[in-house]
């Protein structure tokens, strides 16, 4: 009788297993043929549509934010905000560039 049992458990899970097996290798030759390639390219053509076109969005927010820190950083070039300090005395003053947070030395310009 115990040989039975596990004679019958055996078979049911070769059977089950056999079954599995032929499922997934269906399964990946349907991906595989030039229907499920054509199908899989054209989800995949349509999600980097719109991945590119967040990325473009992006990248078009970021490209106007830099250039306002750019003109701003020019604006503060031909109108230092701290060129006129009375009473001043020691080195010249230093400002600091929003854009790059870059330290600039008007003694550079010779004046």
């Amino acid at each position: 009788m115990r040989r039975l049992f596990w004679l019958s458990v055996g078979a049911g899970a070769g059977v089950y297993a056999t079954h599995r097996v032929k499922r997934r290798v269906e399964r990946v030759a349907r991906s595989l043929s030039p229907e499920g390639v054509a199908m899989r390219a054209v989800a995949t053509g349509k999600g980097t549509g719109e991945r590119l076109r967040h990325f473009a969005a992006d990248v078009r927010t970021e490209m106007r934010a830099r250039e306002e820190e750019l003109r701003e950083a020019v604006r503060m070039d031909q109108a230092p905000p701290d060129a006129e300090v009375p009473g001043y005395r020691g080195s010249p003053p230093r400002r600091v560039l929003k854009a790059r947070y870059t330290i600039i030395d008007d003694d550079k310009d010779g004046h």
